[in-house]
């Protein structure tokens, strides 16, 4: 089994979710700030994770994401699996037919075994001892969430009137008045 980024992305993000959501629902953008995930990719992962209900999205001012379940009810396996990451070492995808027309090959029992215990593995490892690991080692979660406005420090000026044409047209009759 190779996890690719989107596994580990996806696991990374909940984590994220599951220290901060008492505080309210969890913006994607301050996710992909703080793990250095892009936004757009996010968007994608916690969308596979809503449709198999381990996340709830409130839209709005003040919306974002929030755990469907408690993090002690989601394991690593259900994350992986919801945004389609195959938890599979054998060559074959586990079809059983590693070298064609339905041969399987001598190492194929070896991957599939392993399978088997990856797949435990994480089944048995919930969100919520991630997230407790994550507190034990120290990590500060702050109160209240960060959030940028796009609004201006500086106060806005009156607008500067310019007295000119604003056209070839306008510009000709000007020349034309004079």
């Amino acid at each position: 089994m190779r996890l690719t980024t989107k596994g580990r992305f996806a696991v990374t993000a909940m984590i994220d979710l599951g220290l901060r959501q008492s505080n309210g629902p969890v913006t994607l953008a301050a996710i992909s700030q703080r793990q250095q995930i892009s936004l757009s990719y996010l968007e994608q992962l916690f969308g596979k994770l809503r449709r198999h209900e381990l996340v709830e999205s409130t839209r709005g001012p003040g919306g974002g994401y929030t755990l469907a379940r408690k993090a002690a009810d989601i394991t690593v396996a259900d994350i992986i699996v919801s945004v389609d990451e195959p938890i599979d070492a054998t060559q074959c995808s586990g079809k059983e037919n590693c070298l064609g027309e339905g041969a399987r090959c001598m190492t194929h029992d070896l991957w599939a075994s392993l399978n088997v215990r990856m797949v435990e593995f994480l089944d048995s490892v919930s969100l919520q001892k991630l997230v407790d690991e994550q507190l034990a080692k120290g990590l500060q979660i702050e109160d209240k969430p960060h959030v940028k406005r796009a609004i201006l420090a500086m106060p806005v000026g009156k607008p500067i009137r310019i007295n000119a044409p604003n056209s070839v047209f306008a510009l000709g009759n000007a020349f034309m008045k004079s």
